[in-house]
């Protein structure tokens, strides 16, 4: 039946239409809850995990507002606490003891076998041609001997010294046998003990005026000559690692001595007068040597040595130095194949500040 300007349904089709409405409706209300949902939950994760404020400008901020003194020391205890978990970051290895050092490297010290250091004797055959090369660099070395013979140390008896010959030698000294042991000293330290061996020819040349005052200045002049020569030091060298007493920052000091038991060889040369010249007096060969043998005894002979603060082997940015590249104006790989120590020399050497 139908009435004009309506139309009527039936029942079954208009319930089925409205029930397909409100499950078209509460779909559509599901999907715009859950977009709600995940965007709030991003917007707090990002708040509060990403952008959220450190410890340090909440703590300050807190501080800032109040004004009590109990919140000045609760504020100060936080600092300490936070100070201590900062500290915490960076730990403290364990104790390296003796044995721990020698069981990580994989050294018995009963049964390893000495090494020859053939290596360590190029390295230090590069390092002495190189000093000799700068020593011979604007007479160096004759400046630096002249300003030490002649300096306010030398007695009234003498006139001024004048150097006649200097040779830093040719060949280089030769280390062999080295063995690592406990310190005899320090047995919670470790040493290494090897065998030195120079046979070269080192000489030291000088003129000078014996001076006679008394009984009034200058009664009498002799003239003297003087050449020394080391012909050969052979010796046990010991050296070891320890912590420098000298220094506040705790920097490690090399420590090294010789044996008593070493071995010096050398020439005296003497003239002595101005007509009747005397030539090699023994008696100024033996006071000769037996001053050097005192000046290396007194110096760096058991138990004295000699120690040297080594610097802080950190990289830092103002000891980075770089390499020339080939066709830069430095040398390439061979020249300092084929050029010995003049290649070597040539190459930019980066120098350490302490």
């Amino acid at each position: 039946m139908q009435q004009e300007g309506h139309i009527q349904l039936p029942l079954s089709e208009y319930l089925a239409l409205t029930t397909k409405q409100c499950s078209s409706w509460s779909f559509t209300q599901g999907l715009l809850l859950g977009q709600l949902s995940v965007i709030l939950i991003l917007g707090f994760f990002i708040k509060f995990f990403i952008f959220g404020d450190s410890p340090d400008s909440s703590s300050k901020s807190t501080y800032s507002k109040s004004s009590t003194p109990a919140s000045a020391k609760k504020y100060s205890r936080s600092q300490s606490h936070l100070r201590k978990k900062r500290s915490s970051v960076l730990r403290n290895p364990p104790p390296q003891t003796t044995a721990t050092i020698l069981s990580k490297t994989y050294y018995n010290v009963h049964s390893h076998q000495p090494e020859s250091l053939d290596w360590f004797n190029v390295l230090i055959a590069q390092t002495l041609a190189q000093f000799r090369e700068d020593a011979r660099t604007d007479d160096a070395i004759l400046k630096s001997l002249d300003k030490l013979l002649n300096g306010p140390q030398k007695p009234d008896f003498l006139d001024s010294i004048r150097v006649t010959e200097v040779s830093l030698g040719e060949d280089f000294p030769i280390f062999s046998n080295c063995r690592i042991s406990p310190s005899e000293d320090e047995p919670g330290k470790l040493q290494a003990r090897m065998d030195v061996d120079l046979s070269d020819l080192i000489t030291l040349g000088v003129e000078t005026k014996l001076l006679l005052n008394w009984p009034k200045p200058l009664v009498a002049v002799l003239p003297v000559a003087l050449a020394v020569s080391i012909v050969r030091f052979s010796g046990t060298l010991s050296i070891s690692f320890i912590p420098s007493p000298e220094n506040s920052a705790g920097s490690t000091t090399l420590a090294f001595s010789f044996l008593d038991d070493y071995r010096l060889e050398i020439a005296v040369r003497s003239l002595v007068g101005s007509r009747s010249r005397l030539q090699d007096v023994p008696k100024i060969a033996q006071l000769v040597e037996s001053r050097l043998h005192s000046w290396i005894d007194e110096r760096c002979v058991e138990p004295k040595f000699q120690q040297i603060v080594l610097p802080s082997l950190w990289p830092r940015k103002r000891t980075t130095r770089e390499q020339p590249r080939p066709g830069e104006g430095g040398t390439d790989d061979g020249d300092l194949s084929g050029g010995g120590v003049d290649g070597l020399r040539r190459r930019p050497q980066a120098t350490t500040h302490i």
